[in-house]
């Protein structure tokens, strides 16, 4: 199936949550979270929503250790998520 963005949705700001691909309509699912503006993602990733909580843990995770190809020493796993909100529902509005 084809990419999905959302013309209204960018990498305008840090904790905005995408999912990677290896191209146009490859449909990985390697996820990340930004930590700051990212511009140049936009229309190459598709946004699912917004880190809105939980920015602590956010915090520990970008100053874990780091080795080659900047991937962490020790895997970092989330094993939860709460949803709060639906960033497609208010770029709508």
């Amino acid at each position: 199936f084809e990419d999905e963005f959302h013309r209204d949705l960018r990498h305008d700001r840090p904790f905005t949550l995408s999912m990677a691909n290896s191209g146009p309509n490859t449909n990985g699912s390697q996820f990340f979270i930004t930590y700051a503006k990212h511009p140049h993602l936009d229309g190459k990733y598709t946004i699912f929503g917004r880190v809105i909580g939980g920015l602590d843990t956010l915090d520990k995770m970008e100053r874990a250790p780091v080795g080659p190809k900047d991937r962490p020493v020790e895997p970092i796993t989330i094993l939860g998520v709460d949803i709060l909100a639906n960033p497609i529902a208010e770029a709508q509005r």
